[in-house]
């Protein structure tokens, strides 16, 4: 107990620390939904004989993740959004069905993924589709 109380308060020497990521580009969960999304966007162009055995799981449920995709965005028909954040949602709605993942670390990530591979807008737009998803509990 006396140890946790220790470290309820960052001491004034340890300020600095605050900027410091909390996961890093190489820590394998971030690497696996890396791969996966390049799978999936590579899969809506063309089919893919050999796929990432994680995005063969999302495959398999697509039709009913992007009935929820286009129920949190009804204004975004899932044909007209950008390919790479449709398979930044697919990813993420998957997670948050089927993986015991904590729905904010998929959130999160999901937005990350959205900042490295899409547009300017693509963040915001994934943020607010998953939140809606979350909150709503859209199924």
């Amino acid at each position: 107990m006396s140890q946790l109380r220790q470290f309820k308060a960052i001491p004034q020497s340890l300020s600095f620390l605050w900027f410091l990521p909390m996961k890093t580009a190489l820590d394998p969960r971030h690497q696996a939904r890396r791969k996966a999304v390049e799978s999936l966007f590579a899969e809506s162009f063309a089919h893919q004989p050999s796929q990432n055995k994680f995005a063969k799981k999302i495959l398999s449920k697509k039709k009913g993740l992007d009935k929820e995709i286009e129920a949190a965005a009804p204004a975004w028909p899932v044909e007209r959004l950008n390919k790479i954040d449709l398979a930044i949602l697919r990813l993420a709605v998957y997670e948050l069905r089927y993986e015991n993942t904590p729905p904010k670390v998929t959130i999160d990530e999901a937005v990350e993924l959205a900042k490295e591979y899409g547009s300017e807008t693509s963040s915001s737009f994934v943020n607010g589709v998953l939140g809606t998803i979350y909150k709503d509990g859209i199924t």
